[in-house]
């Protein structure tokens, strides 16, 4: 799985405006705090807006907030609102693809890989990010023999 820059500062922003305590943050002083470049995170904050994952307000007391508590936004809604669906084979879902022959099974494995992610980041919000405390089994996986190994 391929997890953008956008889907990353996405997610930094939106954890910086959790951790925020409901103050108003520009986007100058989110990307100063996670180290991003800020018109890319402008145009980002702008796409969350339109998602209504957070809000914004202008002016001296302006910046952008959370759009509801940080334990509703799940980081599959991020990924999809910025990226689209978490995924695809060839630009088409796994349940639509058809292979024949000696390949005939391979769907089921992109299915299954599909609710994998699922499983993570659908499960996932961002309170847990924040907090540190993720859901158990998530947790889980990082005990997993070999998961902080790259292959």
């Amino acid at each position: 799985m391929h997890i953008s820059a956008k889907v990353d500062y996405a997610c930094r922003a939106l954890c910086g405006l959790a951790a925020s305590a409901d103050e108003a943050l520009t986007a100058d002083e989110l990307a100063r705090d996670q180290q991003v470049p800020v018109r890319f995170l402008r145009a980002i904050l702008n796409e969350l807006r339109r998602g209504g994952i957070v809000t914004s307000q202008r002016g001296n007391e302006g910046g952008y907030k959370l759009g509801r508590d940080p334990s509703e936004i799940l980081l599959g809604e991020v990924f999809r609102r910025l990226e689209g669906p978490l995924a695809e084979v060839r630009n088409e879902r796994p349940e639509q693809i058809r292979y024949e022959g000696s390949a005939e099974h391979l769907q089921d494995v992109w299915v299954a890989v599909r609710a994998a992610l699922r499983g993570v980041l659908d499960e996932v919000s961002i309170a847990h990010v924040v907090s540190g405390k993720l859901p158990g089994e998530v947790a889980q996986l990082l005990e997993m023999p070999g998961a902080w190994k790259g292959r």
